[in-house]
C-alpha cells in the first residue's frame, strides 16, 4: 500500500494563492514601468519637436506660423494627436537677442487609454537669423 506524505493535504491550492499574491504585486509594477516609459517617450518627442519648431521659425525669411506647422508635422508623425493639447510659437528675446520660443503642452493618460493624466509642458528656443545686408 502506498504511503501518503504527511502534510501534503494542507498544501493543496497553495500554488494558486502564491500566484495571486505575486500577481497582485507584479502587475501594478509592470503597468507603472510601461506608464513611465510612455511619459518619457512623449516628453522627449515633444521636446525635440519644440526645439525644431523654434529653429524652423528662427530661419531668416520664416515665421512663427511656419514654426508651429513644423512642430505639428513632427508631433503628428511620431505621436497620436490625442496627446497634444496646445502648440504655440511666438517671438521672444533669447539672451538679449531676437528669437523664437516654441511651447507644446500635452496630457498623457494611463497607458494612453484614458483616466488621470500627466500634464507635460515643454519649450524650445532659438535665436533668429539675421538676413545678410548687401
Amino acid at each position: 500500500m502506498g504511503h501518503r506524505v504527511a502534510g501534503r493535504r494542507g498544501e493543496r491550492g497553495s500554488a494558486v494563492v502564491d500566484f495571486v499574491l505575486v500577481t497582485v504585486l507584479l502587475v501594478p509594477m509592470v503597468i507603472g514601468i510601461l506608464q513611465l516609459a510612455l511619459v518619457l517617450h512623449v516628453r522627449n518627442t515633444l521636446a525635440s519637436a519644440a526645439g525644431e519648431g523654434a529653429r524652423h521659425a528662427a530661419v531668416a525669411g520664416s515665421s512663427a506660423g511656419a514654426g508651429r506647422a513644423k512642430v505639428e508635422e513632427l508631433v503628428d508623425g511620431a505621436l497620436s494627436a490625442d496627446f497634444v493639447r496646445r502648440v504655440d510659437v511666438h517671438p521672444v528675446r533669447v539672451g538679449g537677442a531676437a528669437g523664437f520660443e516654441s511651447v507644446v503642452e500635452a496630457d498623457v493618460t494611463l497607458l494612453g487609454l484614458g483616466g488621470p493624466a500627466v500634464h507635460l509642458r515643454v519649450t524650445g528656443h532659438a535665436v533668429a537669423e539675421q538676413a545678410a545686408q548687401p
